[in-house]
């Protein structure tokens, strides 16, 4: 990720105006401005929103719309290790053989973690799960996990709704390869992030554009892909591939999508997936269906989403160490606020998921189902009115599990031999129910964010220069 670093006068200044909106009740960063500004032109009148024509797509269930979002870089037992019901929790980790006292997390961490391939072997270590002391700060703030009052709308949605305590990244390395298993079901043998050294990423930050892990990366940038089956290295090439993913399955269909994400000049550019697909990245389909994450709540409130939505979040919102918690917390919480106020609601399903461990402590040993995978076992939220309400799901998933679902009610093929094998997360849903006795809507409000750091971490990304909440 680039790294654009802020001096301390201008970090010092933002947060002063984080900090004002914290004490309102607020905490997040530019949520009023990001998320709500303005949004594509409606369509014409007299003529069906894309929301419109997506209620009356065919489908398995009575599910309409689905919204896919992938968070960043924490573990199951760092947000829900005290959560009442879950399995294979702890308080107490694992270090380098010994015992060691988890600590209470803070709602900013002083540094980013190693979670790259090689860190999560020496994290697992050979199944010890006592390897999360990669680097000094690691070898406390690895070791930490949130109390119930620092993560209230997680862990209400986890109450009303489903929370799953079973489930894995799909790749046992950094976010590069997820966020392909999420609309693609595979990694097309990448088991780690693209490769750019200093130079190549000068080419776009010198056009004021972020960093990209996509087919639209400069040259000398590559990635390394290896076998599935002997996790040996087959070649380099270029993070441009061309297996086929979810979203053209959907545009053969006629069913509409879309993928928000950053914009290429915002951090957070790097986890729109689409942008590694030569199909998708370099035709029509990178206009049509790709969207700006900026936009996502305006489009919620307007009733222009699609049939299915992937969601990937700037930096800042994304809960990517060391980055706010509460942050991440609150800007979730507008979409699916939006969601839940809009005629969608009685017809959605929103799967919310972290895209890998971050170098935060599990104990839970990963089930091996091919060289690459599983990765350690991270948080997903389902939420939905047709849910199981209050119910912990056991069963192993992955993010091809999402992905699964997504293709077993819209009736597309299977895209991978992971997707076959998981589950569909029917078994979660009671799509028996009778509609009065489906969920209720229950907007939450937001949550206040802990203490600022007085300077900027070491892994910050970026100062936005106007911070505001409604």
């Amino acid at each position: 990720m680039s790294r654009r670093q802020v001096p301390r006068r201008t970090f010092l200044k933002g947060a002063a105006l984080v900090g004002g909106a914290a004490a309102l009740g607020g905490g997040a960063l530019g949520a009023a401005r990001l998320l709500g500004r303005s949004a594509p032109a409606p369509s014409p009148p007299g003529s069906p929103g894309p929301t419109a024509t997506a209620q009356n797509k065919e489908t398995r269930w009575p599910i309409k719309f689905v919204v896919y979002i992938m968070l960043e870089n924490r573990s199951f037992n760092h947000l829900f290790g005290r959560f009442p019901g879950a399995r294979n929790t702890t308080r107490v980790g694992a270090r380098e053989g010994r015992e060691v006292q988890l600590i209470r997390a803070p709602d900013w961490l002083p540094s980013d973690f190693p979670h790259d391939r090689p860190a999560s072997l020496a994290s697992i270590d050979h199944g010890k799960m006592d390897g999360f002391a990669l680097t000094e700060i690691a070898a406390t703030y690895a070791y930490s996990q949130y109390a119930p009052e620092d993560v209230p709308n997680w862990w209400h949605w986890a109450r009303r709704f489903v929370l799953c305590d079973n489930f894995f990244a799909s790749a046992s390395t950094a976010s590069f390869p997820n966020h392909l298993y999420m609309i693609a079901g595979t990694s097309g043998g990448a088991f780690d992030n693209p490769v750019q050294s200093p130079k190549v990423l000068d080419v776009r930050r010198n056009k004021g554009l972020a960093k990209t892990w996509g087919c639209d990366a400069p040259e000398g940038a590559y990635v390394t892909l290896y076998s599935y089956e002997t996790g040996q290295k087959v070649e380099t090439t270029r993070p441009c591939f061309t297996f086929e993913t979810q979203g053209e399955q959907l545009s053969a269909q006629g069913i509409d999508w879309a993928f928000y994400a950053a914009d290429e000049d915002e951090n957070g550019y790097i986890w729109n997936a689409y942008s590694a697909v030569d199909a998708v990245r370099n035709t029509r389909l990178w206009d049509d269906h790709i969207r700006s994450v900026d936009h996502l709540v305006a489009d919620i409130r307007g009733e222009r989403l699609p049939s299915v939505t992937w969601v990937t979040p700037r930096y800042e919102f994304s809960n990517h160490p060391p980055y706010s918690t509460a942050w991440a917390q609150n800007w979730v919480t507008q979409v699916v606020n939006a969601i839940m106020r809009s005629r969608m609601w009685e017809h959605t399903a929103i799967f919310v998921t972290w895209d890998e461990w971050g170098g935060t402590y599990d104990p839970v040993e990963p089930a091996r189902v091919d060289a690459l995978g599983l990765g350690i076992r991270v948080p997903m939220l389902v939420i939905s009115p047709w849910v199981n309400s209050g119910m912990i799901d056991h069963e192993q998933g992955e993010f091809c599990s999402a992905h699964k679902f997504i293709a077993s009610n819209w009736g597309l093929p299977y895209l991978s031999d992971r997707v076959k094998r998981t589950h569909d997360f029917e078994h979660v849903f009671d799509f028996k129910r009778r509609r009065p006795n489906l969920l209720s809507p229950d907007p939450l409000p937001l949550v206040p964010s802990g203490p600022l750091p007085s300077e900027p971490p070491a892994d910050n990304v970026g100062w936005p220069p106007a911070i505001s909440f409604p």
